[in-house]
């Protein structure tokens, strides 16, 4: 499995790529695989309000419905509406093609809540 460094993680397996005030969410290598065939993505609108922790959408997979919970609080930017017209992108391409939505930080001291890629494998490798 893929984890990429420079990426942050959290405990719901989405990854956070920090762009100066912006950051790129997604759904991990690690989380995909899990969820098996990706069938449809629901993301919020630009300029929907995300906060830490509560749920932004939901992912579908042919087994079951997740919800993807926000790793940081911010305004979305944009989703990606690639994923939500063609969602086998979040399989294909998690890290780049299948990312999810982009925010502006609204607290950028919540990044040190969430995990760098050592403390994420050790979390992956505990779980199964």
């Amino acid at each position: 499995m893929d984890f990429p460094e420079e990426l942050k993680y959290s405990k719901e397996h989405l990854w956070v790529r920090i762009e100066g005030n912006k950051a790129v969410i997604g759904i991990t290598d690690y989380a995909q695989h899990e969820l098996g065939g990706i069938t449809a993505v629901e993301l919020p609108d630009a300029g929907y309000e995300l906060e830490q922790d509560d749920s932004f959408g939901s992912i579908e997979a042919r087994k079951t419905v997740a919800d993807l919970y926000a790793p940081v609080s911010g305004l979305v930017l944009a989703s990606n509406e690639e994923v939500q017209d063609a969602p086998e992108l979040v399989n294909d391409d998690p890290y780049d093609g299948g990312w999810l939505v982009e925010v502006e930080l609204s607290d950028k001291d919540e990044l040190n809540l969430l995990m760098n890629v050592e403390d994420y494998q050790d979390y992956v490798a505990e779980s199964e």
